[in-house]
């Protein structure tokens, strides 16, 4: 070290990050981790130059260092101890190398060998994690690569951080080797370093880099205050990731919102990442039934949505977010979904407060919801508002015009569910013009699937029962062509789908046109061979529905699976309850589509004989079937005795 100048070893140092840096496409196609492998051999030299590490740091048994060490790891120090003198700034530069020799092995898939060095890196950081200089080294650690990790994805979040620090990179490796709680031990001790830092120094903290840069390179203390910040940015990210794969959902939306806001607050985002996290974080909210919250999240993702183009790139931006206008219409497809979703489940949710017992309005039901709105609009705007708000200023105006022209509370009438509706179906149209059936035919159909969940939905809200009709008319035109379009044997489940919503709105419309019917003194033949016509059609469709179930050699299952064993029972029940609706003038039809009904009846009580399981997903098409089994065959032996006489 003596011999060799320190700006030299600086050199070395910056020209290690610099070839850190390079993609990897931009390497030969043979040798993807060319640049990675001459960054370490820098690194190693510089390593070399500065000599051993401290006795004390280098020689202590590295299983005090793991997880569980206590104050050795992850402990919080009792005291503020800066690095003075020689030895000790040697030791912290030491650790800079080895926490960048951790993230190379991590980026080149060597994770044992990354491990080493960023357990090397904490053992020399040890006294001196809450002081100025380290403290930032401390908490970057555990997250290359970690968002590239394979694991469900509840909640979106941006960018994969590309210099990371120490406990976060440690993270990453439990979370590889699906130890994600000890993962989870490193975020959260470098969340509380974060916090008492804050609280007894306050200070904006050294960056790990400016180790290796002459006093008059130095960052700014505007410089420095960004960059600790977002290194606690991610370490939040990071979190929400951890939460969530340990399905502490609660807690995994309450970081992702933090993330999210931290990103506003320190202008450091993008808007279509940003944009679509925030979405995506709205459906949390939608499954808990809070939409004021999912609201809040939609608006603020249109409004960060629309600055898409007006501001400059940063170093998080991900480099496809440069392939616009495709990236740029996916995503506004992708939000236009969560709105949908918004609208429609809204909208069931009410109609499951004010339905009765077969599905209808319940009218004293819809009275008492509107009596407490009052309420809910009085104790929930003020409280739950402040707790979920995005920006401020301008921002936060922006959000809020968009938030005034969307409810957040359950539709009561026809009236509050259209504006509904029509904001739904005005964002279909949005998502059907980037989700086409040519090349994303699954995302096109779950899409005309939600429409026609939409025009569902509203019809529960009209009283008009003609117009309730064209709604489900509606809903029939678009989802038959699907059928035709789908090929059976690779779409078997989409198609399943497709043909039991097809059958039910035939179902509904046939006893709509009944209800019509029986209001009519002298119903006309017109109407009854709409009635039947209707009656065919959805027959025809939960047929298909049941006939899939069937094996290769068309026989139906003895035991039907637990994931279509609900809609394959009701199909049965409402087969039989069909074929008794057939008008007929002719006796011996009605007499066979008697005994057709029965046969279907009596395979529900059948099937939940062998299968008790069974009867809890149809208890009370159970017990009406138990009711027709009994009751079917005295009617059919009256009509028999009829048809004698005549």
């Amino acid at each position: 070290m003596a011999n060799v100048p320190w700006a030299e070893v600086c050199e070395k140092f910056q020209a290690a990050l610099a070839l850190s840096r390079v993609e990897l496409h931009k390497n030969p196609e043979k040798e993807p981790y060319k640049s990675k492998y001459s960054a370490r051999a820098l690194l190693e030299e510089v390593k070399a130059l500065l000599g051993p590490a401290p006795e004390d740091e280098d020689e202590r048994p590295e299983a005090e260092d793991g997880p569980g060490a206590g104050d050795h790891a992850l402990g919080l120090p009792a005291e503020v101890v800066e690095p003075e003198g020689p030895v000790a700034q040697r030791a912290v530069r030491l650790a800079v190398i080895e926490f960048h020799l951790g993230v190379n092995h991590i980026d080149t898939e060597e994770l044992s060998a990354g491990e080493e060095h960023l357990v090397k890196c904490l053992r020399l950081l040890r006294r001196y994690r809450l002081s100025h200089d380290c403290i930032s080294l401390c908490i970057q650690a555990q997250r290359q690569g970690f968002a590239m990790l394979p694991r469900p994805q509840v909640i979106r979040l941006p960018w994969p951080p590309k210099v990371l620090g120490l406990q976060n990179n440690l993270g990453i490796l439990w979370s590889e080797r699906e130890e994600i709680e000890t993962a989870q031990a490193y975020l959260e001790s470098s969340e509380a370093l974060y916090n008492q830092y804050m609280k007894e120094v306050g200070s904006p903290p050294l960056d790990p880099t400016e180790c290796f840069l002459p006093e008059e390179e130095k960052l700014t203390e505007q410089e420095r205050s960004k960059r600790f910040e977002k290194v606690y940015t991610h370490n939040l990210y990071y979190l929400a990731q951890v939460y969530q794969h340990l399905e502490m959902f609660e807690k995994a939306a309450h970081y992702c919102h933090s993330t999210l806001k931290r990103q506003l607050e320190h202008n450091a985002y993008h808007p279509i990442e940003w944009a679509i996290n925030a979405a995506t974080l709205s459906q949390f909210y939608i499954n808990k039934l809070c939409f004021m919250e999912a609201r809040h999240c939609l608006s603020a993702a249109n409004v960060i949505f629309g600055q898409t183009g007006k501001i400059s790139a940063t170093e998080d931006t991900p480099e496809a977010e440069g392939e616009v206008p495709e990236l740029y219409h996916q995503r506004k497809g992708e939000i236009a979904r969560c709105w949908i979703k918004y609208c429609l489940t809204l909208m069931q949710n009410a109609q499951l407060s004010m339905q009765d017992n077969i599905g209808e309005l319940d009218l004293d039901k819809q009275s008492e919801l509107r009596a407490l709105r009052k309420k809910e609009l009085d104790e929930e705007e003020s409280i739950r508002k402040k707790a979920v708000q995005f920006g401020t200023g301008e921002l936060c105006d922006a959000i809020s015009a968009v938030e005034e022209k969307v409810s957040y509370l359950r539709p009561l009438d026809f009236e509050e569910a259209r504006e509904l509706f029509l904001l739904g179906q005005h964002y279909v149209f949005e998502a059907k013009e980037f989700f086409q059936i040519d090349g994303y035919v699954t995302d096109h159909i779950e899409v005309v699937q939600d429409h026609s969940a939409l025009f569902k939905a509203l019809a529960f809200f009209e009283t008009d029962m003609e117009r309730r009709c064209k709604m489900h008319k509606r809903r029939i035109a678009m989802l038959e062509p699907l059928t035709v379009d789908l090929n059976p044997q690779y779409y078997l489940l989409v198609n399943r789908q497709i043909q039991f919503e097809i059958a039910h709105a035939y179902y509904d419309m046939m006893d709509l046109k009944v209800a019509i019917a029986d209001r009519l003194r002298d119903p006309d033949s017109h109407i009854v061979k709409k009635i039947n016509n209707l009656n065919k059609s959805a027959l025809k469709y939960y047929q298909l529905f049941l006939d899939s179930l069937r094996d290769p050699n068309k026989v139906f299952p003895e035991h039907i699976g637990e994931d279509v064993l609900r809609p394959a029972m009701l199909a049965k029940f409402r087969v039989a309850r069909l074929y008794g609706k057939i008008i007929t003038a002719d006796p011996k039809k009605e007499l066979e589509n008697l005994a057709t009904s029965l046969e279907h009846y009596k395979f529900i009580v059948d099937y939940c004989e062998k299968h008790p399981e069974a009867a809890q997903e149809i208890e009370v098409e159970l017990e009406l079937s138990k009711e027709m089994v009994s009751l079917l065959p005295t009617k059919m032996e009256r009509f028999r005795t009829k048809m004698a006489l005549t």
